[in-house]
């Protein structure tokens, strides 16, 4: 599961690609868990459908990457709540506050990076659009009240991806694949309006065409193709 990515450095690729302006401060380039970095959400006032035509239906929003609960002690919880597996993101206490709530949020990223273990040891593969656009990823926004004010953070959300041609290939050969899930840029706004019933219909793989993988260069997609 992805415990680093690349977060998108210049506000107006940002800001093409994702339709919001991007936070003041961006936070890391280089991401892992407990760095400042940016998501977008629907602002409340939107969720509540007012009707008021100001408000917008997005908003990018400075947060830590690892979702901390409400319910959390300190941030270093954020640690191990980076990723949420789709299949127990219901049940989990670290995540089901946000899921039952809807709380969706979309994290902006110009590449992850996965270890390809094939080798046996764990080089460090870079994934990202074969289009060259950013990536949306699916996840879980929340708000924690630390001793310093108020904290927002998110995680992403992860689905198996054993049959996946290009992501079956990562991590250890004796654990199971998985794959963070990557939003079709025109499903971003249904996303962010989706209801927590119809949340789990987005857990889905993203086309192996339309990643490319790349080390120092880049690597032939055959070489990539678990049925080899």
């Amino acid at each position: 599961m992805c415990s680093h990515y690349q977060a998108i450095k210049a506000p107006e690729r940002y800001r093409h690609h994702f339709g919001v302006e991007p936070p003041v401060d961006m936070g890391k380039h280089d991401v892992w868990p407990n760095y400042a970095a940016s998501f977008i959400r629907r602002p409340k006032d939107a969720t509540m459908d007012t009707g008021d035509d100001a408000v917008p239906e997005r908003e990018a929003l400075p947060g830590l990457f690892g979702l901390i609960p409400h319910w959390a002690t300190d941030a270093n919880i954020g640690r191990q709540t980076y990723n949420a597996r789709s299949e127990t993101v219901a049940t989990k206490p670290s995540f089901r506050d946000a899921w039952k709530n809807a709380q969706h949020c979309i994290i902006t990223v110009e590449a992850i990076f996965e270890p390809d273990w094939r080798s046996d040891k764990a080089i460090a593969t870079r994934i990202s659009s074969a289009s060259g656009e950013p990536l949306g990823i699916a996840g879980l926004w929340s708000s924690w009240k630390s001793p310093k004010g108020l904290v927002h953070s998110f995680t992403m959300l992860t689905l198996n991806a054993d049959g996946h041609e290009l992501m079956c290939q990562f991590h250890k050969p004796v654990d199971e694949k998985r794959m963070v899930v990557i939003l079709p840029p025109e499903r971003y706004a249904d996303w962010l309006r989706a209801t927590p019933e119809r949340s789990m219909a987005f857990m889905r793989q993203y086309p192996a065409d339309r990643l490319l993988a790349s080390v120092e260069a880049p690597v032939q997609r055959s070489l990539l193709n678990c049925k080899n």
